[in-house]
């Protein structure tokens, strides 16, 4: 065995020396072992699960579903998803082709004239040939044939590599489907929140009607002497306060549309609804069933999961490449001097077979930083995985809470608001018969259009803790 050979063996014996100390680190098992509570808190363990609802029968407000329906269709950011679903897809098909043999066919044609004071024609010239059999000069060169080459994946690294590009492409589908669930989540919610400034442009509308109404009633009062200019002055205010409230909430319904046609991916235009039913909407019962249905529904559990598997198989990849490379290559065609002879066999007939064996021995500095650079990657994919799981349990318990907490907010809110709508009426009455003064009026008044404005806002909440508990569970994208 000559030098270079020995060097060769030492070099793959350490190399493979150094990979039986390489380990993956025990934090990454620990992903594989993940388990979830088996029940969310103040929650039966039912299994069924309002996330299997496509949302077409979770939400039932024909004009919502076509705004929802409009944006999967024109939303920008979900195209351009899509698109990267185009891009995951073809990085499969590369890294498929990677580990088949590639197969090329080609053809070239050549003249090559030899110089006299050359060695090879000055060689050629004293060769004693007979007349009419020189070699052609110049001379002339025809080719034609297929040659292949292949590396053999002993390793599984070509293989591999294919795999984790599977799983990313299937990361990119549920990277997808969690855009699609937030797209339908925002959407609604900012529907739900148009109807609750349509409703409170309406309270701030009958308010202005009633403090106008008091003000021409303390102006006469003020003729009579009953009053005096402060009283004036101060319903006026009053007026005038509410008045600007319009003007702001009109902004603000202004701003929502727009934002949702932005959502649906359309230029500013108004939006069909019909506010006068929100105060009568009662958000359908929700079905949370258990956590480890999570791990199913929610795209962004299961796109964390395709990532952490991509990882995982990189971390192979990478550790394959301090094995050595087997490539092998072989050709097939035609070659002559001449047209006439190219086809002629088996005279014109060459092929060739040829294989390697390849190691990396001295300056591994650029594999090491790969395979330290996949582990690193992999560790991070772990705390993701862990993460996006935590994060889906925390969001269904704080929806699940926030149902029940607003359902009681919104009862005894609207008890007050009753209450208070009495109270004004009450008011007015004793500031006629002289019996409550002004301040006490517009005090009344004041509160009576907060609490209005605090139901409309806690209705809102509640339909808001409808939608998030759908997003939460991880429906929107079935």
């Amino acid at each position: 065995m000559n030098k270079l050979n020995k060097l060769k063996y030492a070099g793959l014996t350490c190399v493979l020396i150094s990979l039986a100390g390489c380990k993956i680190p025990s934090v990454v098992q620990k992903a594989e072992n993940k388990t979830t509570p088996e029940v969310f808190a103040n929650s039966s363990n039912d299994t069924l699960n309002s996330a299997k609802k496509q949302w077409k029968s979770y939400f039932t407000d024909a004009n919502l579903n076509s705004l929802i329906e409009t944006a999967l269709q024109n939303n920008q950011e979900l195209n351009i998803t899509m698109q990267e679903l185009v891009i995951a897809q073809s990085e499969v098909r590369a890294r498929k082709g990677e580990y088949l043999p590639f197969v090329n066919v080609g053809a070239s044609v050549g003249v090559d004239k030899l110089g006299r004071y050359t060695n090879i024609g000055a060689s050629e010239a004293n060769t004693e040939i007979k007349p009419g059999t020189e070699t052609p000069d110049p001379l002339q060169d025809y080719k034609i044939g297929a040659f292949a080459t292949w590396e053999a994946d002993i390793w599984g690294k070509l293989h591999n590599a294919k795999k984790a590009a599977v799983s990313r492409y299937l990361a990119s589908v549920d990277g997808r489907n969690f855009v699609q669930t937030n797209l339908i989540a925002e959407i609604s919610n900012s529907y739900y929140e148009l109807l609750a400034l349509d409703n409170q442009l309406d309270i701030v509308k009958q308010n202005i009607d009633i403090q106008t109404n008091a003000l021409a009633i303390v102006k006469l009062q003020k003729e009579a002497a009953r009053v005096t200019e402060l009283a004036v002055r101060r319903f006026e205010a009053q007026v005038l306060k509410t008045r600007g409230m319009q003007f702001s909430i009109q902004q603000q319904i202004t701003e929502t549309e727009n934002k949702i046609n932005f959502m649906v991916g359309r230029f500013p235009q108004p939006i069909a609804r019909d506010h006068k039913m929100f105060e009568n909407l009662t958000p359908a019962t929700v079905s949370a069933g258990i956590p480890s249905q999570l791990l199913e529904n929610r795209p962004d559990i299961k796109k964390a999961e395709m990532e952490l598997m991509a990882a995982n198989l990189d971390i192979k990849v990478a550790k394959a490449r301090f094995y050595p490379s087997v490539g092998i290559s072989a050709g097939i065609g035609f070659q002559a001097f001449n047209a006439k002879y190219l086809l002629s066999t088996p005279e014109s007939l060459l092929y060739n077979f040829a294989g390697d064996l390849v190691a990396p021995l001295i300056n591994r500095n650029a594999i090491k930083a790969s395979y330290i650079s996949a582990n690193a990657k992999q560790i991070q994919a772990v705390y993701n995985y862990e993460r996006t799981i935590v994060n889906a349990y925390v969001e269904v318990a704080n929806q699940l809470a926030k149902i029940n907490n607003m359902k009681q907010s919104f009862d005894l809110k609207a008890q007050e608001v009753q209450a208070l709508n009495q109270s004004v009426g009450i008011s007015n009455d004793l500031f006629k018969s002289a019996r409550a003064d002004y301040m006490e009026v517009l005090l009344t008044q004041r509160d009576a259009l907060e609490s209005k404005f605090e139901l409309i806002e806690t209705k809102k909440s509640q339909m808001n803790a409808f939608v998030d508990i759908y997003r939460a569970l991880g429906g929107g994208w079935n």
